[in-house]
């Protein structure tokens, strides 16, 4: 039995498709850790694995959400959090540390103890053809406030004078790889991916067993069953969902809306075939739906290309656009931009999806290179590969 610890952006991006691995890796009878915050407990130990919290409990996103906060928030998250994370880990001296691309500090404990690491892409894998959306760093950091800027460089010196962070990148921190990288979507899905050497392993998207939601009336939708749900990073605008909801209605049976952060009551009255509730059990209902109107985050663009869902992207930040892209570019989908969603715009571009057939065919294409790829059973092969 060997011991794999993994170390994680606490955000449910990075978090959830390394579930599926780790409860793998455990029914195969090895010992995992997990370190994460405590909004991620229950999840993690559903998983088997042991919690190794984050000291100072839940930390709220940067706000607003744009790269140079976050590359600021990396920096200054390693610096909290590794003086714990070393003494959990000299502690259990694990085998492997499986950490985030963009988890500085789980890379940086990995040089610390002389532990081989695997790197866990959950978006796309970039390098110098496919550049990260942090590769400009100077220039997003110079555009952003002075505050911010002092903040990175402070905690980035203080790394540096603390912690053997030799070899990592010095700004595009969203993109540390390491000699054996996991890559949560297909070869086929994935931008440039000619590009990319055998270190990279493209295993699909990591969709497992997930807890059920009783509540949730999933033998009531009627077809056609329309989804959309913008996300949980970004704050939806109730006026956004609440056109989409419109939109979508005349055309489905039954469409459901997940409002994550936004209150569902918030949308005011909608018409009887709309379902809006702040969670739903996404995998269920796309394996119902015709369409999934998403903000194109890449864990729902997978799970969605799994299903073989055409879909109609709205991005809303981070990678999305990239991912909207490379949806549009494959003909499983079309996007739109959040200014231009309008009742009648979004409605027309969701009846070509629904009724043109040339887009569930590229839908059913990705499911099949999806489903090929091995998800999570390659991905715990991979990892077992690296000691075995």
């Amino acid at each position: 039995m060997s011991t794999i610890a993994f170390v994680n952006i606490p955000m449910h991006g990075r978090v959830n498709p390394t579930l599926p691995v780790v409860a793998e890796l455990v029914r195969r009878g090895q010992s995992v850790t997990y370190h994460t915050s405590p909004s991620f407990g229950a999840e993690v130990t559903a998983a088997g694995a042991t919690l190794c919290l984050y000291p100072g409990g839940d930390q709220p996103l940067p706000d607003p959400p744009t790269p140079a906060t976050l590359l600021a928030g990396l920096a200054q998250t390693a610096v909290a959090v590794l003086p714990t994370v070393l003494t959990d880990l000299r502690r259990t001296r694990p085998d492997l540390i499986v950490h985030d691309a963009a988890c500085l500090w789980g890379a940086i404990a990995a040089r610390e103890l002389g532990v081989p690491a695997v790197s866990s892409f959950t978006t796309f894998a970039f390098n110098r053809q496919v550049p990260s959306p942090t590769r400009g760093s100077w220039g997003l950091l110079a555009a952003a406030r002075p505050r911010t800027l002092r903040a990175f460089l402070r905690s980035q010196w203080d790394l540096h004078r603390r912690f053997d962070a030799r070899g990592l990148p010095l700004l595009d921190l969203g993109n540390i790889a390491e000699p054996l990288n996991l890559v949560y979507t297909s070869r086929e899905f994935q931008l440039g991916a000619e590009n990319f050497d055998a270190s990279f392993r493209f295993v699909g998207p990591s969709i497992g067993a997930r807890r059920p939601d009783p509540s949730f009336p999933i033998d009531d939708l009627k077809e056609p069953v329309v989804y959309a749900s913008l996300g949980t990073v970004f704050n939806a605008e109730p006026r956004l969902l609440r056109s989409l909801a419109t939109a979508l209605s005349p055309l489905a049976g039954t469409v459901v809306v997940s409002t994550g952060q936004t209150d569902p009551a918030a949308l005011g009255p909608l018409p009887a075939n709309v379902l809006a509730r702040r969670t739903v059990p996404q995998l269920e209902v796309l394996e119902r739906a015709s369409l999934f109107v998403t903000h194109g985050g890449m864990n729902s663009v997978n799970e969605a290309m799994h299903a073989g869902v055409p879909m109609l992207v709205v991005p809303q930040g981070a990678e999305q656009p990239l991912v909207a892209a490379r949806v549009v570019e494959l003909g499983a989908g079309l996007t739109i931009r959040t200014e231009e969603v309008e009742v009648l715009v979004v409605r027309e571009l969701a009846q070509r999806l629904l009724y043109e057939p040339r887009f569930r065919a590229a839908a059913d294409q990705l499911r099949a290179a999806q489903r090929a790829a091995g998800g999570y059973q390659r991905a715990a092969d991979e990892l077992e590969s690296v000691w075995g």
